[in-house]
């Protein structure tokens, strides 16, 4: 049942990233997205998947791995967007 709940959370989080990177990849507008805030949260994103890899925990290492991509897809478009 832990694990059940563990993979559904990381289904529900991982997905809320994909509105904004399909957006973002979309229209290359990042202006309304913090610089800081991504630069943060994509290293903590990949504390958590580093995390995961030396505990063996699946759900932490696939969550985290595809967050990570969806991420550091915005704040690519968000450090070379000259509108930023």
């Amino acid at each position: 049942m832990i694990t059940i709940i563990g993979f559904i959370a990381a289904v529900l989080t991982t997905a809320s990233f994909l509105p904004q990177a399909i957006k973002t990849i979309k229209t290359k507008d990042t202006s309304g997205i913090s610089l800081i805030m991504y630069i943060l949260f994509s290293a903590g994103v990949f504390l958590w998947l580093l995390y995961g890899i030396f505990i063996h925990d699946f759900a932490v290492i696939s969550a985290n791995s595809v967050t990570f991509v969806f991420a550091s897809i915005s704040l690519f478009y968000k450090i070379k967007s000259p509108r930023s």
